[in-house]
């Protein structure tokens, strides 16, 4: 069944701190109150392009959805229920602070029909949750988190990597802890930095750098791997590009791409095909049959992988697109020797190559 969202967008007024990263007006473009006449007119209009055999689920995103004014949440999830109720929407969703969760916040979730809360962790660094302003700790994540799955609601877990006083090896830590909370998803953002914020200030002073953009992919390739081989879905790598969100515009600096998960993934695949031509000591070619799908991140971005293995490798990288099962590749090197995988496979091969 395919998946429909059907996205509101909540203003910043819910959060109760600024936190150094953060400019919601810019990131989401909504500046404005939402009412529930707002959201029933946006979840008519949506429903009026979505295919009825979908599965549709009305998020709420933007600010600290549980930091709003009690009535203005019953207000606006009062809508959404209704769908729900008609069977039209399948989901309520929406994001909100690890501070702004308690066992009443849920009881009242759930007599709404929430089903999935996602929390903006970030970080589960100490030093980190400090320096960029959060206002809570690791241990309320924790808490949140199991409280969320106690209550049997989905829970999703939003991290962001290059944050200040942020490393790889902090990076990763957070996504081991992210994987023993076992969420039903999870968000990975690069750190950008955004007009009229506390980081765009600290950047100004020098007192900030961003992680570059080969930085990023680097660390995040990482991260991805824990979470594939762990059965994890990641639902969304980088911020998604609007009218606001690109280099020039909202976004002064850091490591942003219109298409920064394809490249996080093409960067596997070439780490990984690198492996298997100095492991089988291939001389000319290796060849990919693949699903039409997966041409892109093989190849890689401007066709990046095959240029770096025809210049670093001396081999050249082909592509077939075959009836392969999306989740298989089949590999010929040079043009006798079949090597047969599935993308787990390929994941766990990459845990031993990262030392994960």
């Amino acid at each position: 069944m395919k998946k429909r969202i059907i996205p509101i967008f909540v203003p910043h007024r819910g959060c109760p701190h600024d936190c150094i990263f953060c400019n919601q007006k810019k990131i989401t473009g909504v500046s404005t109150d939402m009412s529930n006449d707002d959201v029933r007119n946006i979840v008519d209009e949506y429903l009026t392009t979505i295919d009825k055999d979908a599965k549709v689920e009305i998020a709420f995103f933007g600010g600290s959805f549980t930091a709003i004014d009690v009535d203005i949440q019953k207000s606006l999830l009062s809508v959404a229920k209704e769908y729900v109720d008609k069977g039209v929407v399948h989901d309520i969703r929406m994001s909100t602070r690890p501070d702004c969760i308690d066992q009443e916040i849920l009881s009242m979730l759930k007599e709404y029909k929430t089903s999935i809360i996602e929390l903006g962790v970030q970080s589960l660094d100490e030093d980190v949750l400090r320096d960029s302003i959060r206002g809570h700790h690791a241990p309320e994540v924790f808490k949140s988190a199991n409280l969320i799955k106690e209550n049997n609601i989905q829970l999703g877990l939003q991290m962001m990597i290059g944050l200040p006083s942020d490393t790889e090896e902090k990076c990763i830590n957070t996504a081991k802890k992210f994987i023993e909370l076992n969420p039903d998803c999870v968000r990975i953002y690069p750190t950008l930095v955004v007009k009229e914020t506390g980081l765009e200030n600290l950047l100004a002073r020098k007192e900030y750098n961003p992680f570059s953009l080969d930085e990023s992919i680097q660390i995040v390739k990482k991260l991805l791997t824990l979470f594939y081989i762990n059965n994890i879905n990641v639902i969304r790598v980088g911020l998604q590009a609007t009218d606001d969100i690109q280099m020039g515009k909202a976004v002064v600096d850091g490591p942003y791409h219109p298409a920064f998960r394809e490249l996080v993934e093409g960067e596997m695949i070439k780490n990984y095909l690198e492996h298997i031509v100095i492991e089988n000591k291939v001389t000319s070619s290796i060849t990919v049959k693949t699903n039409k799908k997966n041409v892109s991140k093989i190849i890689g971005n401007k066709r990046c992988n095959s240029i770096y293995m025809r210049k670093n490798l001396n081999v050249n990288l082909k592509t077939q697109e075959e009836s392969v099962d999306i989740d298989k590749l089949e590999l010929i090197l040079d043009g006798e020797k079949f090597i047969k995988v599935t993308f787990k496979e390929i994941y766990m091969s990459l845990y031993n190559i990262y030392n994960l």
